[in-house]
C-alpha cells in the first residue's frame, strides 16, 4: 500500500472545492437537464456527472497520489492510505424535483478513518465542516450538537421513512412513538441540523459509504455520536443504516430501540 505522508489537508482548499461543486450543481438546478437511471432505479443526471467530474479534477491536480471514491465515477486508488470520498449531489430525487434541500458531500479518510468532513447546501449558501480532532462550523462560525439526554423531549428526524415502513414496519411503528417532535426527510441536512443544535436525533436507511462518510466528522466534531444501528463506526467496507445522536444518552437509547433490528453484514471483500 503506498504510504502518503500524513499533512493535514487544508480546510481553505475543501471550502473552495464545496463552493465551486454548489456553482456547479445551481446552473443545472431547476432547468432542463438529461436524468438516466441506475441498475437500483437510483437517478444520475448532468449535475451529478459534471460536479464529480470537477472535484476530481481538482482533487487529482492537488493529491495525485491520494485515492478517490466518487458515486458516479468509481473508484481510483482504493489501495492508497488517503482517500476522498465524493457524493456530488446528495439528494437527486430532491434536485430534479425543484427541491432545494439537495447537499454536496466531501470526506477524507486517512487509512480508512474519516479525517474531515464536509457538507454543502448549495441553494441554502451553508458549508457545514467537521474535523475529527479539530470541531466543527458552519460557514466559518462554530457550531455544537445539543445537549438534550432525553428521548421523550428529543426532536427526532427520520429519514428514508418510506423504505422504512417497507421494509420494517414494526420499528416505524415504535419510530412514531419516539421523541416530542418528529419529521420525515432524506438526505444529509438533517444530519448538519443536528450538528449545529437544531435536531436531537436523525434515524438514516439504506446508505452507501458517501452518503454517511462525511457526515461523522461534522456529527462528531460538533459532540455528537454517529454509528451504524450497532454501535459501530462504518468505514468504506460497510453499506447501510445509521443512527446520529446529539448527546452519548440519547445514542444508547436508540440503540435500544434499534438493536432487534440489526444492520447489514459488511459486503464481501469490504
Amino acid at each position: 500500500m503506498t504510504q502518503p505522508d500524513s499533512t493535514p489537508i487544508p480546510t481553505d482548499f475543501c471550502l473552495a472545492l464545496a463552493q465551486e461543486a454548489a456553482e456547479t450543481a445551481k446552473r443545472f438546478f431547476r432547468r432542463p437537464i438529461g436524468i438516466d437511471f441506475k441498475a437500483d432505479e437510483s437517478p444520475v443526471t448532468q449535475a451529478d456527472r459534471a460536479v464529480e467530474a470537477l472535484v476530481r479534477e481538482r482533487i487529482a491536480a492537488h493529491y495525485p497520489d491520494h485515492g478517490i471514491v466518487g458515486e458516479e465515477h468509481g473508484i481510483e486508488g482504493a489501495d492508497r492510505g488517503r482517500i476522498w470520498v465524493i457524493d456530488p449531489i446528495d439528494g437527486t430525487r430532491s434536485f430534479i424535483s425543484g427541491h432545494p434541500l439537495f447537499g454536496f458531500l466531501l470526506a477524507h479518510l486517512d487509512r480508512g478513518v474519516p479525517q474531515l468532513g464536509l457538507i454543502g447546501m448549495p441553494m441554502l449558501g451553508e458549508t457545514y465542516l467537521g474535523l475529527r480532532d479539530g470541531g466543527a462550523s458552519c460557514n466559518g462560525s462554530p457550531i455544537r450538537a445539543s445537549n438534550q439526554t432525553m428521548l421523550e423531549l428529543a426532536t427526532v428526524y427520520i429519514n428514508e421513512g418510506d423504505k422504512i415502513a417497507a421494509q420494517q414496519p414494526a420499528l416505524f411503528q415504535k419510530l412514531l412513538r419516539i421523541g416530542r417532535t418528529r419529521r420525515f426527510a432524506y438526505d444529509c441536512y438533517p444530519h448538519a441540523l443536528l450538528a449545529a443544535g437544531h435536531v436531537d436525533v436523525v434515524v438514516d436507511y439504506d446508505l452507501k459509504p458517501y452518503d454517511f462518510l462525511a457526515l461523522r466528522p461534522v456529527v462528531t466534531g460538533a459532540g455528537g455520536v454517529l454509528t451504524d444501528w450497532q454501535g459501530r463506526s462504518p468505514g468504506l467496507d460497510y453499506e447501510g443504516p445509521v443512527v446520529s445522536a446529539a448527546t452519548p444518552e440519547l445514542h444508547d437509547a436508540m440503540l435500544e430501540i434499534l438493536k432487534d433490528h440489526p444492520a447489514p453484514a459488511l459486503r464481501p471483500g469490504g
